[in-house]
């Protein structure tokens, strides 16, 4: 039975960590063909960055996301392998990553998926924008931002 884990980058066994950034290069580079952008970015490398994964029994990293905060949460990153599609896993990845920050989330989303961050309570703010070459959609929780008030959102 594949696990949910979630860690710091400094808490990431290097295997396991070689396994999430491999899966990220196949989703990102080789299936969506983004090279414009540099996948490794050196934001996993902050302090406050938490790595979010599902791992099977053999090892292999079979889904992950990645949450940056600074003065708002962002989960971005998020990629299953071809071999764990369908399973459900990137909603518990995303599910997971919620609960552990329920304060006011952000995404920068691929268009496509738009109707898929709803159902987990995104909110669609401002319009369409080109990000790596893919349509984006800057979306939002509602909740109460990391260092402030209440944010309105307009559905």
């Amino acid at each position: 039975m594949p696990a949910l884990h979630h860690a710091p980058l400094a808490g990431v066994d290097p295997s396991t960590l070689y396994r999430i950034m491999a899966l990220r290069v196949a989703v990102f580079v080789h299936e969506q063909k983004i090279v414009d952008e540099a996948e490794l970015d050196g934001a996993d490398l902050l302090p406050t960055t938490e790595l979010f994964w599902i791992q099977d029994e053999s090892g292999e990293v079979l889904a992950t996301l990645r949450v940056l905060v600074d003065d708002t949460v962002h989960i971005g990153r998020v990629a299953t392998a071809a071999a764990g599609r369908g399973r459900g896993y990137a909603g518990k990845l995303l599910e997971a990553a919620l609960t552990a920050y329920p304060g006011v989330v952000e995404i920068s989303a691929q268009a496509h998926l738009e109707n898929w961050y709803r159902r987990f309570g995104f909110l669609r703010v401002g319009e369409q924008y080109l990000e790596a070459g893919i349509p984006h959609v800057k979306m939002v929780t509602r909740g109460v931002r990391v260092g402030g008030g209440p944010v309105t959102v307009n559905a």
